[in-house]
């Protein structure tokens, strides 16, 4: 089967023939319909992440099951699924409380295993989830991080219906956190970006719009909340500036979820940050299987409408997967980008 592969970290991906993968008495194997380009592949790419290589990436997936092991019975052949990106144990003290994405032997697809920029992808039929057909494969894909992502963070925050929540970042995780907060019941919702696109279609969700290239973006917030700083703050791009605006926008008792990925650090002062407010900051780790049941109903009933945030769809090759991660790189207006292979 053609893959579109990481051979070396720090150059262009690679097309690639490898065998088609067999399937495993609990396996079920999907014929891969879309696959998300995420920035997680970026870092990848990139060599920031320590991953094996060669190796397929890509963990936003949808598909259809082509072939499924003898123990097998949550799906069948023929079945539209999207797929959970971990692969766990079930059985150490991490899976038994529900917290699967610290399985001790968890593997994550397209970064411990191989992942979905190919036409196959084998992996234990647990991890697959129905797809509902009002729901498009490509907005299957990309539902399984970026959405996921952004509902466990909320989750993690522990809004309340009521509070104010400030989103930094409107890309593919901050779209669906800004209709996933209104939709837990969010009084208002603040949208922080630089890209005046971005804004625009945030503000089509029901955000309010913030250009933090126009003006602070924590003033902006004390301003608009009449002083007091905004409940929830979401950190969605991994830049230690926003992880610090996130912090200083925190009303009494906020919390800042810090979703985004860097290596690099921002400074905190406790005394007055974080003791005189009992202001919190929350890691945020990848998402639950258990939250995906209740996102794919949302994303089915139109309560998260994803039609417009693939801004557009490639092949399985490896030119235009190259040049769209360049693209996502250097911060453009895509929100999300999907491969059809």
């Amino acid at each position: 089967m053609k893959a579109v592969r990481l051979i070396t970290p720090g150059q262009p991906l690679e097309m690639q023939d490898i065998p088609v993968p067999p399937v495993g008495p609990r396996e079920v194997r999907v014929r891969v319909q879309a696959a998300g380009v995420c920035h997680s592949d970026v870092h990848y790419r990139a060599g920031v992440a320590p991953v094996r290589y060669p190796l397929t990436l890509g963990h936003e997936v949808a598909g259809v099951i082509e072939a499924a092991g003898p123990e097998v019975s949550n799906v069948q052949v023929g079945d539209r699924v999207c797929l959970h990106y971990m692969v766990t144990c079930g059985e150490c003290s991490f899976c038994s409380m529900g917290s699967e994405q610290f399985c001790t032997s968890g593997q994550m697809l397209g970064y411990h295993r191989d992942g979905g920029y190919a036409e196959y992808i084998v992996l234990p039929a647990r991890s697959a989830f129905a797809l509902p057909d009002e729901i498009a494969f490509e907005q299957g894909a990309i539902m399984m991080c970026s959405s996921a992502t952004s509902f466990h963070a909320l989750r993690k925050s522990r809004l309340k219906a009521g509070e104010t929540v400030a989103v930094f970042g409107v890309g593919g995780l901050g779209m669906s956190a800004v209709q996933l907060a209104r939709a837990l019941g969010a009084l208002d919702v603040y949208a922080v970006d630089i890209n005046p696109r971005k804004l625009e279609m945030a503000e089509g969700f029901g955000a309010v719009p913030i250009n933090a290239a126009q003006s602070n973006p924590v003033a902006e917030l004390k301003r608009l909340t009449g002083g007091r700083g905004v409940d929830v703050a979401l950190e969605l791009i991994g830049l230690p500036l926003t992880m610090q605006q996130s912090v200083d926008a925190l009303a009494k008792l906020g919390r800042a979820v810090i979703a985004g990925v860097t290596g690099k650090t921002f400074e905190v002062e406790p005394y007055t940050q974080l003791i005189p407010t009992e202001a919190e900051i929350i890691g945020c780790s990848d998402h639950l299987a258990q939250e995906l049941p209740a996102l794919i109903e949302l994303a089915r009933r139109g309560t998260l409408d994803l039609s417009g945030v693939v801004t557009y769809t490639l092949p399985l090759d490896a030119d235009a997967i190259n040049a769209a991660m360049d693209r996502l790189e250097g911060f453009s207006d895509d929100v999300r980008v999907v491969i059809r292979p």
